[in-house]
């Protein structure tokens, strides 16, 4: 069974990826993240995913849009609306490209994130399957979160330190701040 994996970063792929081929699927990974922030950031990313994929002799589709087309869909919204809206816009791109690629399935690496919103994203994915008429791999990844950051840390992958967009950046700006006044 083919199953196309949206895939936010190489750490969160690793755990995902190595856990459906060790079920039988085959596996290939799909890039596609406008919400990125800023444009070097998602370019480190790409990069990582790139270089990760090249050791473990996986393909990767790589297929995005700018910021802007994430930002005009999000920009009045707040946490967790605007969480939402980001799953759906890159879980609808990996369920589209899935069904004309002829893959059996989707799913996502933001399964593994103990920092998801974990039923939303199951949530998502499941309409998005019936909408497309194609399979969404259920899995709950989170069990292998450490497993796979442990992993790229090993290989001296890029790990990322928020989830992608300017306001998740700013979140953890901010939580970092209110860390270090509190000691």
């Amino acid at each position: 069974m083919r199953v196309l994996l949206h895939t936010c970063c190489g750490p969160c792929a690793i755990f995902p990826a190595s856990l459906l081929q060790a079920e039988g699927f085959s596996v290939t990974l799909f890039f596609y993240n406008p919400n990125i922030f800023p444009l070097e950031e998602k370019a480190k990313r790409r990069d990582a995913l790139a270089s990760l994929a090249k050791e473990e002799g996986w393909t990767v589709i790589y297929d995005d849009a700018p910021y802007k087309t994430y930002e005009s869909r999000v920009s009045v919204l707040e946490k967790p609306r605007r969480c939402q809206v980001c799953y759906s816009m890159r879980l609808e791109k990996t369920a589209r490209a899935a069904k004309e690629g002829g893959y059996d399935g989707f799913s996502t690496t933001l399964l593994v994130s103990p920092y998801q919103r974990h039923e939303d994203v199951h949530r998502t994915g499941e309409a998005l399957a019936e909408a497309f008429g194609i399979s969404f791999i259920y899995r709950d990844f989170r069990v292998g979160y450490r497993r796979g950051r442990n992993a790229a840390r090993g290989k001296h992958i890029y790990m990322q330190n928020y989830c992608g967009c300017l306001r998740s950046m700013e979140e953890r700006v901010m939580v970092n701040a209110s860390s270090r006044t509190s000691l």
